[in-house]
């Protein structure tokens, strides 16, 4: 393995919206950085699903006060995509992608190595910005690993004349049930509470609440999905187990940061089952000297709590937590 001599000022793990926003405050302000990407610019909201829309308008979305122009009141995700992609090619960003970090090794306050599946580095800082999108929230249940059974939703062309099953009451599971409705689909909701989640995008609560009121979307609330077969599924209702003809299940059940990295790193999570990590909320610095969270990360289980809108400032007050120390030791 290639092993890189100079050592970064700031390497930064995730190349999403928030990584890019620490690397533009770290070009600014003169320090050496690196971000590095296991997949794609932005990987996570390349594979959200093609017909997705932001629930924050655009000027809520812009980095370094960069305008993001969209001809939608919420911007949709093509649009997202090239405005991340152009900021990153137009300030020629250090940008490694396709790199997958693999492991975080502390050797000091002022020296941090950083392996990964190509190389090793080694920086006086880092940012972890990995984001919460990668790993589901697993039902752990008989047939889970089907071939019909998807924990992502990509375009409802897919599912068109099939029997398919969505479960989750969220924003992604409402979206993908009217959408796949409108393309044909017979879709069935399974939802846990009694009702459609709350923090359901307003504009389209009331599309799906008159939806399943009208029958053109089935919904079992107060219910759970306990076994996926090959040609059905059983579901727990509060009148009893049902068994239902089915085609394809979307088990859109939410996701959650990689907190196996980051307890590996050292990094303490919270024991009351958010496992929210450990970091200063006016630095953003964690337990580790030297090691920061920036964006949806920091929510530990509340995946909801930060968003790009109101994370985009972890940019500035790590970069300043950062000058601030190389200052004292001048």
């Amino acid at each position: 393995m290639q092993i890189h001599n100079s050592q970064y000022d700031l390497i930064i793990i995730g190349g999403g919206p928030i990584g890019i926003a620490v690397g533009l405050e770290a070009q600014k302000n003169n320090l050496s950085y690196l971000i590095i990407e296991k997949g794609c610019l932005v990987n996570s909201i390349y594979n959200y699903p093609s017909n997705m829309s932001f629930f924050s308008t655009s000027e809520k979305l812009e980095l370094d006060n960069i305008p993001f122009i969209s001809t939608n009141p919420k911007p949709k995700k093509a649009e997202a995509l090239e405005y991340y992609r152009r900021i990153a090619t137009s300030n020629n960003l250090n940008i490694n992608l396709f790199e997958m970090v693999t492991g975080v090794n502390s050797e000091d306050e002022e020296k941090h190595v950083v392996s990964t599946n190509k190389t090793t580095y080694t920086a006086n800082n880092i940012v972890i910005a990995t984001g919460f999108y990668d790993i589901p929230n697993y039902l752990n249940i008989p047939g889970e690993q089907l071939p019909k059974v998807a924990h992502y939703y990509n375009d409802p062309h897919y599912y068109a004349t099939q029997k398919t099953i969505v479960v989750g009451a969220s924003n992604s599971a409402v979206d993908a049930a009217l959408e796949i409705y409108r393309k044909g689909g017979d879709v069935t909701m399974i939802v846990r509470k009694p009702e459609i989640g709350e923090r359901v995008k307003y504009w389209v609560r009331p599309d799906i609440d008159n939806r399943i009121k009208e029958g053109s979307i089935n919904a079992y609330f107060n219910a759970s999905l306990i076994e996926i077969k090959e040609k059905e599924v059983v579901i727990a209702t509060p009148e009893g187990n049902k068994s239902i003809e089915n085609d394809f299940v979307l088990l859109l059940t939410g996701y959650r940061p990689n907190f196996d990295f980051l307890k590996k790193i050292g990094i303490r999570l919270s024991i009351d089952g958010k496992q929210i990590p450990s970091y200063n909320d006016e630095t953003m610095e964690t337990n580790i000297s030297g090691i920061y969270l920036a964006g949806v990360v920091c929510g530990g289980m509340e995946t909801h709590k930060w968003f790009i809108e109101n994370s985009r400032v972890h940019a500035n007050m790590i970069v300043s937590s950062i000058l601030k120390k190389q200052k004292k030791t001048v």
